[in-house]
């Protein structure tokens, strides 16, 4: 239970990521389904420049820095996903491009790109992830509790603090309202005076920055360098738990780690068959189903989505 436990919690903050990233993305009005394009190029990004980085200290003989082995695969990561919301805001926003075809294009430029940059370098199981996987040096002394809350990495705790900042920005600051305006009326926003076109191009590369960290922690933390692996469907459980949070990233921290135990809960039950495990697997996307059809059956306005989400808005038609 202990090892399921600290399993569901490091896949789980990867969620965070992207969740956390697509919710400041949609308060602005802008429904991008291209996140999981998004995370695959953020994690390419990182993991390529990790790859470099190494390759060298190698080369020079210089034993590499572990603040920079973190810091220089994050930086790439998250000018991949900046680039890539500049893309969709572009497209959407600049050349009025229907939102949810950009989205699903984007994810297939996504998962074509980093699928190009791991045949032009071979498959990489990047020896940097040891740098995201060492957990707080108090940790041993701590028992179960240090096991479950400080022997993660700092990728696990830095999706938690940017979670807990989003929140109190959406809901305690100016440029927070002025956000949720353009995302709930960009005609009222922009009658009073908020640019409403810089909103959604800041909301979307900054969210989309935040959810290409998505991809690299789960590379690098949760499959301790595998780059090799296909991200994309854990893009698609990251805008589920968007929906399953009701639009709030401190609740996406408990909701992630709930996701991130139904995702895996199937490995650790034995004797089922591959079939049944798939429908483990599923466990996240159904429990999504029923919150949705509740929170709508309810008509809350705080568990309702911004009222102009995935709709477009030109200011020469208000």
């Amino acid at each position: 239970m202990l090892a399921f436990l600290i399993s569901a919690i490091r896949l789980g903050m990867t969620f965070l990521f992207g969740s956390t990233g697509e919710t400041i993305t949609e308060k602005s009005g802008h429904l991008n389904l291209g996140i999981p394009g998004v995370m695959c190029v953020g994690a390419s990004c990182g993991c390529y420049a990790e790859y470099l980085y190494l390759s060298q200290m190698r080369e020079m003989r210089i034993t590499a820095s572990p603040f920079l082995a973190i810091l220089i695969p994050i930086v790439a990561t998250l000018a991949g996903g900046a680039l890539m919301g500049l893309i969709f805001s572009f497209l959407t926003v600049s050349l009025r491009a229907n939102q949810n075809v950009t989205g699903l294009a984007l994810t297939t430029f996504g998962i074509g790109v980093s699928d190009y940059m791991i045949s032009e370098t071979g498959p990489i199981y990047s020896k940097g992830s040891r740098y995201f996987t060492e957990p707080l040096p108090f940790a041993d002394e701590l028992g179960i509790v240090g096991e479950i809350l400080f022997s993660h990495g700092v990728l696990i705790y830095l999706s938690i603090i940017i979670a807990l900042l989003t929140s109190f920005v959406l809901n305690h600051t100016r440029i927070g309202l002025n956000l949720r305006s353009v995302g709930e009326d960009p005609a009222a926003a922009d009658a009073a005076g908020i640019n409403v076109s810089l909103y959604r191009y800041s909301a979307t590369c900054i969210g989309s920055a935040i959810a290409g960290l998505s991809g690299l922690s789960f590379i690098m933390d949760y499959l301790n360098g595998n780059w090799e692996y296909c991200i994309d469907a854990i893009g698609w459980l990251c805008i589920a738990l968007v929906i399953f949070t009701v639009w709030k990233p401190n609740l996406a921290i408990i909701g992630s780690i709930l996701f991130g135990a139904l995702y895996i809960v199937s490995s650790y039950i034995t004797g089922i068959s591959f079939a049944a495990k798939e429908l483990f697997e599923m466990l996240p996307y159904v429990v999504t189903i029923i919150v949705l059809v509740f929170t709508s059956a309810r008509d809350s306005k705080n568990s309702q989505p911004p009222k102009s989400l995935g709709l477009p808005y030109f200011r020469e038609e208000r």
